[in-house]
């Protein structure tokens, strides 16, 4: 039998809201969407230093040895995934709820169970759409140190724990993150927050794609118009796909944003090489430093 102990650990559940009513109207549609936003979700927990430890249904269980990265990783999740739902339509939405808390768990094997993962689960359950509901444990620790706003809740019920947890919403857009009325509480008033942050509406980022692409027809247009024999807007041309791509790339949930911000960089790399090529290709040295520094962090946060 696995041994059985205890530990202090961050406790992050996931579901999908409605999850039952998307399933009827589209079933294979439906797992297709939440396999994909389950893979982003398991790599942005990953990239932050989590670990998934299980996953039923609609469901997701992970654990963090930092309570900061646990919250910037369920911001990050929340922020992907609206860009991921920004395209559906409003009735086939795949949204998530994600409750966090700190506590004290058993552990057996890979598994985690006691009241810190009731908890967590209940402070889940109380988050709507979209939504990260915290305990007051998180709060303590996470207050000024990540960038978003907190709206206190009150207490909530939570079965075989005889006093309410305190909890609070994470701020991450207009009213996103509410709790359903019934789970308020006329408590204290919340303490000071700090900055919300949002994620840019991809509307916007369509317009400076654009913007992008009209500013680099125009200057190839001026390189013809006044040619003197040498073709200089591939120049700022290339700079403006570099800076478009990987704009892109924050925002995207099919490929590994790093793998691909490296790959972006490489290529914008090897283009540089062409363009003034004199018979070395000294561009493998710039990729081989960019691939070497991101494998470091890498391992750096494993």
């Amino acid at each position: 039998m696995d041994e059985t102990r205890r530990k202090l650990t961050t406790i992050f559940c996931a579901d999908v809201q409605d999850y039952t009513r998307l399933m009827g109207a589209d079933e294979e549609g439906t797992l297709a969407s939440l396999k994909r936003c389950r893979e982003a979700m398991g790599r942005l927990i990953e990239s932050h230093g989590g670990r998934v430890i299980n996953t039923w249904g609609d469901g997701l269980i992970a654990d963090f040895p930092s309570v900061v990265e646990a919250v910037r990783a369920a911001v990050d999740t929340q922020n992907e995934l609206a860009g991921f739902n920004a395209s559906r339509p409003s009735d086939g939405r795949m949204l998530f709820r994600i409750g966090i808390n700190l506590g004290d768990v058993i552990v057996e094997g890979d598994d985690i169970y006691g009241d810190g993962v009731n908890i967590a689960a209940r402070l889940q359950a109380s988050a709507t759409a979209g939504g990260i509901v915290i305990s007051s444990t998180v709060y303590d620790q996470v207050r000024n140190k990540v960038a978003v706003g907190f709206e206190f809740l009150g207490p909530l019920a939570v079965k075989n724990v005889d006093e309410g947890v305190p909890s609070y919403a994470v701020r991450i857009g207009d009213a996103s993150n509410d709790v359903q009325p019934a789970e308020r509480s006329a408590a204290r008033p919340p303490r000071p927050a700090a900055v919300m942050t949002e994620p840019q509406p991809v509307p916007q980022r369509r317009r400076s794609f654009a913007v992008l692409g009209v500013v680099s027809a125009a200057l190839i247009g001026i390189n013809l118009l006044t040619w003197d024999g040498v073709f200089w807007a591939h120049f700022p041309v290339l700079a403006f796909a570099v800076i478009a791509a990987l704009a892109w790339n924050r925002s995207q949930t099919r490929f590994d944003r790093r793998l691909a911000a490296l790959t972006i960089l490489a290529l914008g790399f090897i283009c540089i090489n062409l363009f003034t090529w004199s018979g070395t290709f000294w561009a493998v040295w710039p990729i081989l430093g960019v691939a070497a520094v991101s494998g470091l962090r890498w391992s750096m946060r494993r």
